[in-house]
C-alpha cells in the first residue's frame, strides 16, 4: 500500500482521560474530563494530580483574552520610499481588504494588520478572526485574494509569498506573544495551603521560589523566547493530539509564562498562554474518536462561531495549568520526579 493513501495511519497514540478539572469561570463552569493522547504516560497521573488539586481548590478561573488568526503576506516595491508609500496607502483601505476578505469565506473576518519594511520588503501580517477553525487555511485563503486585489491596485508591487514568515506559522518568535496568534488564554488557581501540602506534598513557598529560579531565571540564562514555564508543551501535544489539532502550533503555543506567588498562607498560581491555535471545525475533526472527544468536552454545542473553539481553548488552558503545577510540585522535592518515571515507565 502506498504511503500517499489518506487509509494509511501512524501506529495509534495511548490516549486516556483524565480529572475531571473543574473550571470555576468566566470562559468554562463545572467539571470537565480532559482527553489526553501520549507516549509519556507519566504525564496522566500528573495532569490527573492537577485536576485533584483543581476540585479541593475552588476551580480553575480562565479568560480568553484575544482571538485571531494571521497570515503575513510579501510583496517586493521598487525601493523603500514606494515600500513605506505602499504601507502608508494600505492602511487607509482597511473597508475594502476587509470586502475582498468577506468574498473568501462566512466565517473569515479581517480585524487589523501590521506591517514591515526590509529594503524595498514590504510585510504585511494581516489578522483575522475564523469561527471556530484553527484558520490556517481560511487566513491562507483570504491573504491569497488580497495579494491578488493589491498587485492589481498597486501595479508597482510584485508578488513574493503567500507567506512571508511574519506571521508567525509555527515558529518560536516574538511576534506571536506580541501582536497574538490564536487565542490568548488566561488561567488562575488559588490553592489553599493545606491542599497544596497534602495534595501537593509540599509549601506553597517553595513552588514560588522555583518557579522564580528555574523558570524565570533558569529560562533567561538558556536565552528562552518570551517563554518561563516547565512544560507547557507536553499537555499541549497531548490535547492536541486527542481533539484533532495541528500539533506542530506546539512551537508557539509552549511560549508562556507562569505567574505564582504566596497569598497569606495560599497560593496563587497562573499560566499564560498567548498562543493556543485550536479549532472545533476544519481538517481532522471528522475523525470519530476526534468527534468524541470534543463532544465529551462540550465542544460541538449549537454556539454562536467560534465559541467553541474558545471554550476549547480554555479547556486546554487549565489542563496545562494542572500539569504545570504538578510538575513543579514534583521538582520542589528531591527524586520524586525520577521516581515516579521509574515507577510508572519501567517495564517489568
Amino acid at each position: 500500500m502506498k504511503t500517499s493513501d489518506p487509509s494509511v495511519t501512524a501506529a495509534s497514540i495511548p490516549m486516556r482521560t483524565v480529572g475531571p478539572i473543574l473550571f470555576s469561570g468566566p470562559a468554562v463552569e463545572g467539571e470537565v474530563p480532559v482527553p489526553l493522547a501520549t507516549y509519556e504516560t507519566p504525564l496522566w497521573p500528573s495532569v490527573d494530580r492537577g485536576a485533584r488539586v483543581s476540585t479541593v481548590s475552588g476551580g480553575i478561573s480562565v479568560v480568553v483574552a484575544d482571538d485571531r488568526m494571521t497570515r503575513s503576506i510579501l510583496v517586493e516595491a521598487p525601493n523603500a520610499a514606494e515600500a513605506v508609500d505602499a504601507r502608508n496607502w494600505i492602511h487607509t483601505r482597511m473597508e475594502d481588504l476587509q470586502a475582498v476578505t468577506a468574498e473568501t469565506s462566512r466565517f473569515a473576518r479581517l480585524i487589523d494588520l501590521h506591517d514591515q519594511i526590509a529594503g524595498n520588503l514590504l510585510y504585511l501580517r494581516l489578522e483575522f478572526q475564523t469561527g471556530d477553525a484553527s484558520g490556517h487555511n481560511m487566513t491562507t485563503k483570504a491573504a491569497d485574494h488580497i495579494l491578488t486585489w493589491l498587485l492589481r491596485e498597486r501595479p508597482n508591487l510584485t508578488y513574493v509569498s503567500v507567506s512571508g514568515n511574519y506571521c508567525s506559522d509555527k515558529k518560536a518568535t516574538a511576534v506571536n506573544g506580541i501582536l497574538g496568534r490564536g487565542k490568548y488564554v488566561v488561567t488562575e488557581l488559588v490553592v489553599p495551603g493545606k491542599v497544596c501540602r497534602r495534595y501537593l506534598k509540599t509549601e506553597p513557598a517553595r513552588i514560588v521560589d522555583l518557579n522564580i529560579r528555574k523558570n524565570l531565571i533558569g529560562t533567561l540564562l538558556a536565552g528562552g523566547l518570551r517563554s518561563a514555564n516547565a512544560h507547557y508543551a507536553n499537555m499541549l501535544l497531548a490535547f492536541y493530539l486527542a481533539t484533532g489539532q495541528d500539533a506542530a502550533n506546539i512551537i508557539e503555543g509552549s511560549q508562556g509564562v507562569v505567574h505564582a506567588t504566596v497569598r497569606g498562607e495560599d497560593l496563587y498560581f497562573s499560566c499564560t498562554l498567548p498562543n493556543v491555535i485550536v479549532g472545533t471545525a476544519g481538517n481532522g475533526k471528522d475523525l470519530d474518536f476526534v468527534r468524541a472527544n470534543l463532544d465529551m468536552l462540550g465542544c460541538l454545542e449549537d454556539r454562536e462561531p467560534g465559541a467553541n473553539a474558545r471554550r476549547l481553548a480554555a479547556i486546554c488552558g487549565g489542563a496545562v495549568l494542572c500539569g504545570e503545577l504538578s510538575l513543579l510540585a514534583a521538582q520542589t522535592n528531591p527524586g520524586e520526579l525520577m521516581e515516579a518515571h521509574e515507577r510508572l515507565e519501567r517495564k517489568a
